[in-house]
């Protein structure tokens, strides 16, 4: 049972409350409380914590003796170190509290702001999505619980809204929100923000996790947080950066180059240069490039020209995006396909796709009794 709730001194939170504890369910009369978007989420609350002491209130969840803000449907499992600007602006908190060596502001800034300003699914996503899940038996997810870590808006849960019986979506930065809006009228959706690499959640708390294009923008090794996911499912789809092993010599030499104005522009905080570079960058760069690879294609020569592989088909707005994801994120890490076979030493098989995006991978593990019982 719960004693007391140590709330934060914010009119934000109203102690309205849905208490789980043990086997019964005490709820006050009023009616707001059986309105709240996770009013019908409990039992799937109490499965992904771990832990039968619930409770659930307007604007907070409280699990065991930890708050948890909830703000527009989003509930916020980061630190208060880790809060984003907008999220301390609403909850009144003034300034960070704490240190945090393996966390990178800068990152969580950046993709917050990328994925404001790129808030749209648009057609393109659906065809990535089936470049990213080509080595997914999309059916087996049918009725399971998948978590989409690192979600950004949302755009990969978005295909699997009407096959997966439950999304988790988490992000460590603004861009969850965005996410929320994008699957607004689904009810088989849970939105968090917090950390991907320090979340509360308890073992086995899902059926499928996919991480796609994020484990390689933290501060820490890529790898080493893929072999930390295997506590939570026994599968998980991961893309991370490719370091060009599979292409002529001379593109690593065209990388380092690029590696050192990335280097460069991140440390920009111009919202000029942020918003000048990804139009011109993708209309006189990216484009001319994808035209002489097209080309050069009906010469089987395609794959001499740099970037005509991953963006052949993509239009203008979704290259902007990968633009700015380019030249102004702080952290890249890259990999060759045979540190990624290394992680076999966690895994029981390791499947790397041999088509774009370069590389995405499967890694699977034996099914734990908990994960088949909620087959």
């Amino acid at each position: 049972m719960f004693n007391s709730f140590d709330f934060p001194p914010s009119p934000f939170f109203r102690p309205l409350f849905s208490c789980v504890t043990g086997s019964f369910i005490l709820k006050y009369t009023n009616v707001d409380a059986l309105i709240m978007y996770y009013d019908n989420k409990i039992n799937s609350l109490k499965q992904i914590f771990g832990t039968d002491e619930i409770c659930l209130g307007k604007d907070a969840l409280v699990v065991r003796s930890k708050v948890y803000p909830i703000i527009d449907d989003v509930i916020i499992l980061s630190e208060r170190g880790k809060y984003t600007e907008k999220v301390k602006k609403i909850l009144g908190v003034a300034s960070s509290d704490g240190s945090y060596p393996d966390f990178s502001k800068d990152v969580q800034d950046t993709f917050g702001k990328e994925w404001v300003k790129y808030s749209e699914i648009i057609p393109s996503h659906r065809e990535e999505f089936a470049q990213y899940f080509d080595i997914v038996d999309i059916e087996s997810l049918r009725g399971r619980r998948a978590c989409d870590l690192g979600c950004g808006i949302g755009r990969f849960s978005y295909f699997l809204k009407d096959v997966c019986g439950e999304i988790m979506l988490v992000d460590f930065s603004d861009a969850v929100f965005e996410a929320r809006r994008n699957l607004a009228g689904r009810e088989n959706c849970l939105f968090f923000m917090g950390d991907i690499s320090d979340l509360p959640f308890c073992a086995n708390y899902a059926d499928f996790l996919f991480c796609l294009g994020v484990l390689h923008h933290l501060p820490t090794d890529a790898l080493d947080e893929v072999r930390k996911l295997k506590k939570y499912s026994p599968r998980v789809l991961v893309y991370l950066y490719y370091a060009l092993d599979n292409k002529p010599f001379y593109f690593k030499w065209i990388l380092a180059g690029v590696t050192f104005l990335r280097r460069a522009l991140s440390r920009s905080r111009s919202v000029f240069l942020r918003t000048l570079i990804p139009p011109l960058a993708a209309r006189f760069v990216y484009f001319p490039l994808v035209l002489i690879g097209s080309v050069l294609d009906r010469f089987k020569m395609s794959g001499l020209v740099p970037l005509y592989d991953s963006y052949r088909g993509k239009g203008i707005k979704r290259t902007e995006q990968d633009v700015y994801d380019r030249f102004f994120t702080p952290i890249e890490q890259r990999f060759e396909r045979r540190d990624i076979m290394k992680l076999k030493d966690s895994f029981d098989s390791v499947t790397v796709s041999d088509k774009v995006p370069y590389w995405h991978f499967l890694c699977q593990a034996r099914e734990s009794a908990a994960v088949a019982g909620r087959a």
